[in-house]
């Protein structure tokens, strides 16, 4: 054995990736969603800021239907179930349930896609009409803008994962830190929900 690997050891016997704080992309991914939530928490604030400046919130129009926002909130809820079920099948390599749930979350992303579309349809403001409906759809476009980007992501992860690149572990650490992602995704929806949806029916 030579002093280096005396001293330092062997570091080809070392794992290529790992999961949680053990990779980078863990830590890229909680970096990013810290930025991100910045961005939420900016507009939100911008949100109460308008909110006070009125006698009558909304001003000029009616609050945006309480059914899309509210089917979208469910499901988006019960993703979760799926989402937890994943990240642990890829923090323990079973690749066929990966499969199987990664198609699911998919699947749920459309759904939560078209569902969005019947939201900017019935939130009774168009984005020029005033100051509030500019920072409705603010907040929903940038919410939009995340679950798209994560959707598109996951149906890059689920072509990989079914073609020979699924067998690398490397890409269950990609499934894992997609799936943490999904995470901040649903519970960002929560608040802009809550001012969207319920501020206007009870403030």
């Amino acid at each position: 054995m030579s002093i280096r690997q005396t001293f330092t050891g062997d570091l080809r016997v070392l794992p290529t990736h790992g999961f949680g704080i053990r990779s980078l992309t863990w830590w890229g991914v909680i970096a990013y969603m810290l930025i991100e939530g910045g961005g939420f928490a900016l507009a939100g604030g911008a949100y109460l800021y308008l909110m006070s400046q009125e006698t009558v919130w909304p001003p000029a129009s009616l609050p945006p239907d309480l059914l899309p926002g509210a089917l979208f909130t469910a499901i988006i809820l019960l993703s979760e179930i799926p989402n937890a079920l994943l990240k642990k099948a890829a923090e323990e390599q079973q690749r066929a349930r990966v499969l199987r749930l990664i198609v699911l979350l998919d699947l749920i992303g459309v759904v939560l896609l078209v569902i969005r579309g019947f939201e900017f349809a019935h939130i009774h403001v168009r984005w020029s009409d005033n100051a509030y409906g500019s920072i409705l759809w603010a907040l929903l476009i940038l919410h939009t803008i995340h679950i798209l980007t994560d959707w598109a992501e996951s149906v890059v992860l689920t072509a990989l994962m079914f073609t020979g690149h699924g067998k690398e572990p490397r890409r269950f650490t990609d499934v894992s830190e997609d799936a943490l992602y999904w995470r901040f995704v649903w519970i960002t929806w929560l608040p802009i929900f809550t001012l969207i949806y319920l501020v206007p029916r009870f403030v």
